[in-house]
């Protein structure tokens, strides 16, 4: 039994956007400050980092999916997040994974049941649909990066739960009056479920939001994986941060404990 990593890369790249660095790179120094301890904590034998591909099903689905989201550029963080992308996949042995048609959440997903079900899988992320892989999978923990804590594993099907409260932030709306609590309530009872389901309006409603909220399965397309996985070119790494003046990752004292982080991968 392997020990797998698997990292939601835009999440954690977003994370350190917004960390208290300044300066022209302060999105790259964040991300790859925080990356050594997150690998040297988990220990692990393989080390995914997953990134997004364009969501068709949902936006089949839901054309105004994640509709209400501001992207902007104003800090260059395009420029930074491609240039985070393209050093791990040329200078880390990390496995960069995406599909082009589906969202990280389905690729992650799909690489714990299919490629990795009989391993022990830590997801590192702060999106809390990855907790219904807690309800399926007793191999997986969530690792919350920002609390620096495991999210426990909910007691009512999170899918159900999630359905019912609907999610803001990817503009799925869900029933008028149900927060958290009535939420909770009606996923840990299915006979007062359905009576709140009675209604076919109701029904409909609920069954678009459990369709996109839950992850799809794709086993029929993991070999439309774009995967990238390289030796670690460390001389490389070092040359390119110190261009950028990351001079408390390079200098002598702890670039050794940098790259010896990565060396059993």
């Amino acid at each position: 039994m392997k020990k797998i990593l698997l990292l939601d890369g835009y999440n954690l790249i977003y994370r350190a956007r917004h960390s208290f660095a300044r300066g022209p790179h302060s999105t790259i120094f964040s991300f790859f400050r925080s990356l050594r301890p997150l690998v040297e904590k988990f220990d692990p034998d393989k080390v995914y980092f997953v990134i997004e591909g364009y969501p068709k099903r949902r936006m089949d689905l839901l054309p105004e999916y994640k509709g209400t989201r501001v992207y902007d550029d104003k800090d260059d963080f395009q420029r930074q997040k491609r240039y985070i992308i393209n050093m791990l996949k040329e200078c880390f042995p990390i496995e960069v994974v995406r599909h082009p048609d589906h969202e990280c959440d389905d690729v992650l997903a799909n690489l714990i049941k299919y490629k990795h079900a009989d391993d022990d899988c830590v997801v590192v992320s702060t999106d809390t649909d990855f907790i219904q892989l807690l309800n399926q999978h007793s191999n997986v923990v969530l690792y919350n990066p920002i609390r620096k804590k495991y999210v426990p594993t909910p007691n009512y099907d999170y899918v159900t739960w999630k359905s019912l409260k609907g999610d803001g932030s990817d503009n799925i709306a869900g029933f008028h009056g149900i927060g958290d609590k009535r939420a909770t309530a009606l996923a840990l009872n299915e006979s007062k479920l359905n009576d709140f389901l009675s209604s076919d309006e109701t029904r409909l409603l609920f069954n678009r939001n459990y369709e996109l909220i839950k992850f799809f399965d794709l086993e029929k397309e993991m070999n439309y994986l774009e995967s990238s996985s390289h030796n670690p070119d460390w001389d490389k790494v070092k040359e390119e941060f110190l261009g950028l003046e990351f001079f408390s990752i390079t200098n002598n004292k702890s670039w050794g404990k940098f790259i010896n982080t990565f060396r059993n991968l």
